[in-house]
């Protein structure tokens, strides 16, 4: 298991609360979670800055260094539970592809059973991209292919193609991994361009906000359609200064496009491959 954070916004803003200084922010979360932290921040350039760390977060001064330099309108976080995959930098995520950065919370089941077959969904073109040993990796580049079918994956991307293409990724990776009667293949993915920003939930928790503050911590659900200022996306919501959030139903596919519409989708509605 590992956990996930997403941030989007309609201008640059600093994360470090999200990551540091909340009450169950990232680097607290990472005393279980230890084997491992990754950011991606985009700014000027199309591709995103990125660090990693093979060290739990909470005790490595580059997490606190990095988090606490950055500010942006886009950026991806994750620390890493290791599961598939030895501690190592190449395993870190986010992983990388351009303009694309990815994260992975959960587990394929029997992976290395089915490591080949999952490897077959993946364009030839694609495959030197690969560097690491993480079912996660593996997953981002079964995406990438399923993109590229629709649009170039260097040019703008409509967020309706990338959900489709993460629905599709978790709709063959499933057909693959998945065994009747028994739990199934935790799929939280999280994927941006810099611009439009999709996440999946399945077998684990997952949440967002639009940032608004709520004695509660909890708001009503944001509805398909909305414009919203940022959003946020969590494995878990960060309520230390009374953000609001609202949890993600399973199966379902949330994300903005490029001029923060919220989009959100049943997975159902969206898997199509035959």
């Amino acid at each position: 298991m590992c956990r996930l954070f997403g941030f989007r916004s309609a201008v640059p803003a600093a994360v470090h609360p999200a990551l540091v200084t909340e009450k169950n922010s990232l680097v607290i979360q990472s005393r279980e979670h230890k084997d491992g932290w990754g950011i991606a921040a985009y700014g000027v350039d199309p591709s995103p800055k990125v660090a990693h760390g093979v060290g739990p977060a909470h005790s490595d001064p580059d997490f606190l260094r990095v988090s606490s330099l950055v500010s942006s309108h886009t950026v991806v976080a994750h620390i890493r539970l290791a599961s598939v995959g030895a501690v190592e930098m190449r395993n870190s995520h986010p992983f990388l592809y351009g303009r694309w950065s990815f994260v992975h919370n959960g587990t394929l089941k029997n992976f290395e059973q089915h490591r080949r077959a999952v490897e077959s969904l993946i364009s030839e073109d694609l495959r030197p991209n690969i560097h690491g040993t993480t079912d996660s990796e593996r997953c981002f580049h079964v995406f990438l292919t399923r993109m590229a079918s629709r649009t170039s994956l260097d040019g703008t991307a409509r967020v309706e193609d990338v959900a489709a293409s993460l629905a599709e990724t978790m709709q063959l990776v499933a057909s693959i991994t998945d065994q009747p009667g028994q739990d199934r293949s935790a799929m939280n993915f999280l994927v941006t361009n810099g611009e439009v920003m999709v996440a999946t939930r399945r077998n684990r928790t997952l949440y967002l906000s639009d940032g608004r503050r709520s004695e509660s911590c909890a708001m009503a659900r944001l509805q398909n359609g909305v414009k919203v200022e940022q959003l946020l996306i969590a494995s878990e919501a960060l309520c230390g200064n009374h953000t609001a959030w609202n949890e993600v139903s399973e199966d379902e596919v949330v994300g903005v496009d490029s001029g923060l519409t919220l989009h959100r989708w049943r997975l159902s509605d969206l898997a199509v491959v035959g």
